[in-house]
């Protein structure tokens, strides 16, 4: 197998375990383990890294080698707004191409979201943190979004709303609490909001509303930011351990 195609799958494997949390923010990725890891030379593993730090997943340190990127709050809300205005591109792009059978698979992803974002949100108004329903979530509102990309007839504009995607994924936990209720609820509503404008092939309206979705999920992804800083000040510790 070539070194440039043993990179690729290198790197798909590494950023599916960056997205997925299993590498978290700031765990360093040694060449010498990887190569043992994978079975190979050092060379395609260079070359996965690089691949990964053009996608803003890792970065390299000098005198510290590779790690996985932790984004500051000012460049999650970038990446939330290049987001926000693919998404709604690629959803305008897909309303007059949608076809019954992509509507049909449209109608099977927001399903599922539901269903998992009700079990979600029931662990949250019960205080329990449940990481393998949280993935499970995560990965069923990107099959809502990939089902609009695959339908949109733009395959660039569908990669870049996918990386933008990628950017702010990885490390996140989407965990629920009762003050996160409503706006769970409001992403889910609003996933079948954008469902009914397509399947209405309101390009205009669905475009706004996918936009809108993004801008609301940064600020559930906010919220979540806030509530964990909160659990894990100095003074939460003290009282935990008190």
């Amino acid at each position: 197998m070539a070194d440039s195609t043993k990179a690729d799958d290198i790197a798909v494997v590494l950023e599916d375990e960056i997205v997925s949390g299993a590498l978290s923010p700031g765990a360093v990725l040694r060449q010498e383990q990887l190569s043992e890891r994978f079975g190979v030379s050092r060379t395609p593993i260079r070359e996965a890294l690089r691949r990964l730090a053009a996608l803003g997943l890792v970065s390299f340190e000098p005198n510290r080698g590779v790690r996985v990127r932790a984004l500051s709050r000012g460049e999650l809300h970038e990446a939330f707004l290049v987001r926000a205005e693919l998404e709604g591109l690629a959803t305008e792009l897909a309303a007059p191409r949608m076809t019954e059978v992509e509507i049909e698979a449209l109608d099977q992803a927001e399903e599922r979201f539901a269903a998992l974002t009700a079990r979600l949100r029931a662990a949250g108004r019960q205080g329990l943190d449940d990481p393998v329903l949280a993935s499970e979530w995560m990965r069923a509102n990107h099959a809502f979004h990939d089902v609009i990309y695959d339908a949109c007839g733009a395959p660039y504009v569908a990669a870049q709303a996918k990386a933008a995607r990628r950017t702010f994924a990885g490390g996140i936990t989407w965990i629920a609490r009762g003050e996160l209720d409503d706006l769970y609820a409001r992403n889910d509503a609003q996933h079948r909001a954008i469902r009914n404008a397509l399947a209405a092939r309101s390009a205009t309206g669905a475009r706004a509303l996918a936009t809108e979705h993004v801008h609301s999920s940064y600020e559930l992804l906010l919220a979540i930011l806030d509530h964990v800083d909160r659990q894990t000040s100095p003074a939460a510790l003290r009282r935990t351990s008190a």
